[in-house]
């Protein structure tokens, strides 16, 4: 016997954002809990130092957002911050930008589909969750150089 089922949007707009900055929360608390030096500096297995994934992060959001909002793919033209304060500066300037920003964006962009920076061809809703996903991986990393560094880090759990 077959089993009928009906299709649901399982996610609005809200809840994907609520989700992001969720993350983005916990990714702070990841960048403030690395001191300074090691932030810059320290690696495991020939990876990047975390402030290098913090900012493929920055450079990321921002202008995914825009991208999905206009269909028009411009990379960030920021300066790369060279101190713990200035990356976590940027960061909350970032979040409060994906807060005011989001809310730009039309319904339809969520799914139609563009080549975001001439490399990823997907919809509106997957390009902006495969910036989520990013920063869960590449915060994985920082996790394991944290623990490396005898660091607890930040619960993954706590998003508040």
């Amino acid at each position: 016997m077959a089993t009928e089922t009906t299709q649901v949007n399982v996610l609005r707009a809200e809840d994907v954002l609520k989700n992001w900055q969720g993350h983005r929360r916990v990714t702070r608390r990841t960048i403030e809990a690395f001191p300074e030096d090691k932030l810059f500096q320290f690696s495991v297995g020939g990876m990047r130092p975390f402030s290098e994934m913090a900012w493929e992060f920055i450079r990321m959001a921002v202008p995914i957002v825009e991208g999905v909002t206009t269909g028009k793919w411009e990379e960030y033209k920021g300066s790369k911050p060279e101190t713990k304060s200035e990356l976590l500066r940027l960061w909350d300037v970032q979040t409060a930008a994906l807060d005011e920003k989001f809310w730009k964006i039309p319904p339809h962009r969520f799914s139609e589909v563009d080549k975001a920076f001439g490399l990823w061809e997907m919809p509106g809703q997957a390009t902006i969750q495969y910036a989520i996903d990013n920063e869960i991986h590449h915060r994985g990393q920082g996790y394991v150089y944290l623990r490396a560094l005898g660091i607890a880090p930040p619960h993954f759990w706590e998003r508040d």
